[in-house]
């Protein structure tokens, strides 16, 4: 007769094959791998869809920022950035942000290329209410990436009224770089220019539904080249502000320039040198 396995062996065993079962499944051999399990606003949103055209978006590199509670629905900060690896020679071409509950969903379409060296925005956006807010990130050969955030909104930011003593829009463009840059290596700009953002939902002193007027395209180039590019959309803050990178290879000059619905624009030029 065999004698009885020790029962610290049987422990040990089971111990183990848990512990194949999870690195197995981690790493995707069972055909499923983690982030594509992940379940996510984007998947019940339509303009989220549209974006993804079909592919399962990775949950992992793709950071965004936003405070968990706001307290003004109209300026409520945000940064999003990635920070995953890519292969070779591949990069992050664009980010779209969402917000669910807005009127219309679409905040903003950022576009980078290689000039910009780090794919990270910051802006200023409108929330409706408490909502998931989402980020989409399309690499240069078509991997996605998503994630989101759901940020409580105390006062709602869509119908809250700019204030009687607004500037004239596309006035006073302002714009931050550095006083050189090392080859190749990213750093911070600022923009910031005075425009009411108008979302077309609120009323104004006569009870009449203020019409629509924002800013729809601000663009940066360097010595002709287009280095970034921003689709803006209702949900993004009055006075509009952006925080990006750049990383010229040389000196030169760097246009920046703001379109609106109304075929306004305003353009701010810098030098910029390159050590």
């Amino acid at each position: 007769m065999r004698s009885p396995r020790p029962a610290r062996h049987d422990a040990l065993r089971r111990r183990l094959l848990r512990s194949l079962v999870a690195t197995l499944t981690g790493i995707g051999l069972f055909g499923l791998t983690l982030p594509a399990l992940a379940d996510g606003p984007w998947q019940r949103l339509e303009a989220t869809q549209a974006v993804l055209g079909g592919a399962t978006p990775s949950t992992r590199g793709l950071v965004l920022d936003l405070p968990h509670v706001s307290e003004d629905g109209s300026a409520v900060a945000l940064t999003v950035g990635f920070d995953g690896e890519l292969e070779e020679n591949d990069y992050i071409e664009r980010i779209d942000l969402f917000a669910v509950d807005n009127p219309s969903p679409e905040i903003a379409t950022f576009h980078f290329t290689p000039m910009n060296g780090k794919p990270e925005v910051s802006t200023r956006v409108r929330l409706n209410e408490t909502q998931d807010v989402i980020a989409i990130a399309t690499s240069h050969q078509g991997e996605r990436f998503a994630t989101a955030r759901e940020v409580r909104i105390t006062v709602s930011g869509c119908l809250m009224r700019n204030g009687n003593d607004q500037p004239e829009p596309l006035s006073s463009p302002r714009v931050s770089v550095p006083s050189s840059f090392s080859v190749g290596e990213p750093e911070e700009i600022r923009t910031l220019i005075n425009h009411p953002m108008e979302t077309g939902l609120r009323e104004g002193p006569d009870g009449e539904t203020l019409p629509r007027h924002i800013i729809e395209r601000f663009t940066v180039s360097v010595n002709g080249e287009t280095a970034f590019e921003a689709e803006l959309h209702q949900s993004v803050s009055a006075n509009p502000y952006l925080r990006f990178h750049l990383a010229p290879e040389n000196s030169g000059e760097a246009l920046f320039e703001w379109f609106d619905d109304s075929g306004e624009s305003a353009r701010h030029e810098v030098e910029l040198s390159v050590g």
